[in-house]
């Protein structure tokens, strides 16, 4: 389930210098700290988000959506596509051409993918990081946190995240295929919204007659 498509995920694949894979930075460490804490402390939120990706021959692929994130529950809205996840169970709704499907599994079969609801927390189990050069990205200066994962079987392997060194937001992140291909995640519009309704984050089926139910539990 990758974040795009099925939520962003199966990427990454780069070789480590053993001084890299030792490394944690505390300079980054306070930066992911206060990035994690703003999150947190957030309770739920609300924004827009850019994704693109470009293959090694150049050809490239570009889509808007929205997420709005309540604990470890999630909604993210595509053009084409639904995601829902309430915590314990995950939809993703497909919709194209009088088409409609949705697929059902239980969150512990996701566990280990990126997803809105723990981009902002990854960094604590599995990655060391270092802090790399400044950069202006949006328009601010940012903070740029390269995390590198511990194993060499990890599904990802490194990820740079773009944390608002004035706000601590994160802005955006990027990742690479191993095979030359970018992605990229760039959020906006973000706003705090601590009271989203529990069912805000469940697809109801009975509201679309007619679908094709793929249960996967």
């Amino acid at each position: 389930m990758r974040l795009i498509p099925v939520v962003l995920l199966t990427f990454l694949s780069l070789i480590f210098s053993p001084n890299l894979l030792a490394q944690k930075d505390p300079k980054a460490k306070t930066i992911l700290d206060g990035m994690a804490q703003k999150y947190q402390s957030l309770k739920g939120f609300t924004a827009s988000f850019d994704y693109t990706f470009q293959d090694a021959g150049g050809a490239g692929d570009r889509q808007t959506g929205e997420i709005a994130v309540s604990g470890d529950k999630y909604r993210l809205k595509l053009p084409d596509q639904e995601i829902y996840n309430d915590g314990k169970t995950v939809w993703t709704f497909i919709q194209s051409d009088g088409y409609k499907e949705v697929t059902v599994n239980d969150v512990t079969q996701m566990e280990g993918e990126l997803t809105p609801s723990n981009i902002y927390k990854m960094y604590q189990t599995g990655f060391n990081y270092r802090l790399l050069a400044d950069k202006t990205y949006q328009g601010k200066a940012v903070n740029v946190v390269e995390l590198i994962a511990q194993k060499p079987n990890a599904p990802f392997k490194q990820v740079k995240l773009m944390v608002d060194k004035a706000t601590k937001d994160l802005l955006g992140w990027e990742m690479s295929d191993g095979q030359g291909g970018v992605f990229s995640y760039s959020f906006k519009n973000l706003k705090a919204a601590p009271s989203l309704p529990a069912d805000y984050f469940v697809f109801d089926i009975k509201k679309h007659p007619g679908i094709e139910v793929i249960d996967l539990r």
